[in-house]
């Protein structure tokens, strides 16, 4: 994999594990919803999150934890734009806009963020694929069975790790297809996005387990596996840390 620039950053593949830095800018997300809906407070945390180390922030307007349903256009971009236009300018590392709707990510562009993150894989929207090309940015391609709405209603495997390598190796054959550089794709297996917790069945712990074999797909790997479910299932409290 070649060294990958992200605004003003050059990320170096294999080197180390670079951090993300989560903001969620919602009400309802499952660890920190309504924390940060003050675009004051929201800025603050994207400055702290920067100070303690992170090398991109990535920020989102819409909970997609599960049972969650979808928000407009423009109430995601009540959310967003004003913690955008600030934390844009004020921090020095990237900037990445959690989105699978072509128009906020369009607005979030024009406002300086650097990357785009969509858990849908390009598959909600038909003119994300087209932008993102047209701006020539990084892409996150994430695994998810279903939507947030019903992904976990009853999700099932034979191998999850296969599953979810012959998925990604789908979707990033199409962003390929149109157009988009193979270089800029980064993927994501989707740690608690329609994977199986509790019960003795541990899908996230399983893929942590072989994420290796996701390097078959070439591409550099992003997973989220902070306060999710299965942490505390696995922990014995069961709930997120």
């Amino acid at each position: 994999m070649k060294d990958l620039r992200i605004g003003n950053r050059i990320f170096r593949w294999g080197e180390r594990t670079y951090i993300m830095g989560i903001l969620n800018v919602t009400p309802d997300s499952f660890s920190d919803g309504g924390k940060y809906l003050d675009p004051d407070r929201a800025v603050e945390r994207a400055l702290e999150m920067e100070r303690e180390g992170a090398d991109i922030i990535d920020i989102g307007g819409e909970s997609t934890r599960p049972g969650s349903d979808r928000i407009s256009v423009d109430e995601e971009l009540r959310r967003v734009r004003p913690v955008l236009e600030e934390v844009c300018d004020k921090v020095s590392i990237p900037v990445s806009i959690d989105t699978y709707k072509s128009k906020v990510a369009k607005v979030a562009i024009d406002l300086g963020v650097d990357m785009i993150n969509d858990i849908s894989a390009l598959r909600f929207d038909p003119d994300m694929a087209d932008l993102v090309r047209e701006h020539d940015l990084p892409i996150v391609l994430m695994h998810m069975k279903g939507t947030p709405k019903d992904m976990q209603i009853n999700p099932y495997y034979d191998d999850v790790v296969h599953e979810i390598i012959s998925f990604l190796q789908e979707r990033k054959s199409f962003a390929i297809s149109k157009g988009i550089d193979e270089e800029k794709i980064i993927v994501d297996p989707g740690i608690g996005f329609g994977k199986r917790t509790g019960g003795g069945i541990e899908d996230n712990c399983e893929i942590i387990r072989r994420l290796r074999e996701l390097k078959v797909l070439g591409n550099p790997i992003l997973i989220g596996p902070s306060r999710k479910t299965f942490i505390g299932n696995v922990c014995g409290d069961g709930k997120q840390l």
